[in-house]
């Protein structure tokens, strides 16, 4: 067999599977960026050394110091790569079968703007990979925030932004004990005797996800109602605000993104993804 023959044995046999290969890499990638702030925090609460609460970029610069990390760094901004494209597909061809009506499409665009949020931190990571630095452009939310907040209104639109983030965040939670992810779960070719532990384990990961991203929300909400932009905070400003309730709270949330983290390492080994 050719070298030519070789390579186009090895290609995906049509565009769809090319996309869900990419999608499953794009989950391995965001549940290893999940593990590590996760795990991040988590050293922090119980007061272990290298411990920090971190958002994504600066849980994704730890790799740097591993043996092979800008090997590591490329793969993971590759694999959010995938990750982006499978989400403007979901958005574009409505893979989920939302509808165009109102609630389909706030749900398609909500997909794209996923997308396009680890667009930066896919960039971040490629250029640590291939320069050795990157720049993480300062609080880049708060700025924007700011940007907004010079706006007619502004400060209505960043309260509606956050009362959208604390929504999403809830839903995160109901997504945990509803009967549809317990129906998606089953429905991948997870091992029978292992679909209540990956459940379980997915539960506690979109429980913590959400109360992460209503904290968020709720950072929005009071730097629209104060004018302030320096109120608007990430992950690790979450994380620090969950870390003034005790170690316990963050330990448990920090525990609770490693779960999610290994549930998106999960759906990348056993997708349940739509023909495309």
């Amino acid at each position: 067999m050719s070298v030519a023959s070789s390579v186009q044995a090895a290609l995906p046999t049509s565009p769809s599977s090319g996309i869900r290969t990419l999608a499953r890499f794009g989950f391995a990638a965001k549940g290893t960026v999940y593990l590590l702030m996760g795990l991040l925090a988590l050293l922090a609460a119980t007061g272990q050394r290298g411990g920090q609460t971190a958002d994504k970029k600066q849980a994704v610069q730890t790799l740097q110091s591993l043996p092979g990390g800008s090997v590591l760094l490329g793969l993971i901004a590759l694999g959010l790569l995938g990750y982006i494209v499978w989400r403007f597909t979901q958005a574009l061809r409505d893979t989920e079968h939302k509808g165009s009506g109102a609630k389909g499409l706030g749900r398609r665009v909500g997909y794209a703007g996923s997308g396009l949020l680890y667009a930066s931190l896919a960039w971040y990571a490629a250029n640590l990979a291939l320069k050795g630095s990157a720049s993480q452009g300062g609080n880049s939310q708060q700025s924007l925030v700011a940007r907004i907040l010079s706006w007619p209104a502004g400060e209505w639109i960043v309260i509606l932004i956050g009362f959208i983030i604390v929504g999403v965040g809830i839903y995160q939670i109901a997504k945990a004990y509803s009967g549809s992810f317990h129906k998606h779960v089953n429905s991948a070719d997870i091992p029978a005797g292992q679909q209540n532990t990956v459940y379980r384990i997915g539960q506690l990961g979109y429980t913590a996800r959400g109360i992460v991203m209503g904290i968020i929300g709720y950072f929005l909400v009071q730097a629209g109602r104060k004018h302030q932009a320096a109120a608007a905070g990430t992950t690790d400003e979450a994380f620090d605000l969950l870390a003034t309730m005790g170690p316990a709270v963050l330990g448990i949330v920090a525990f609770g993104l490693m779960c999610y983290g290994l549930y998106m390492l999960v759906q990348a080994k056993y997708p349940v993804l739509p023909r495309v």
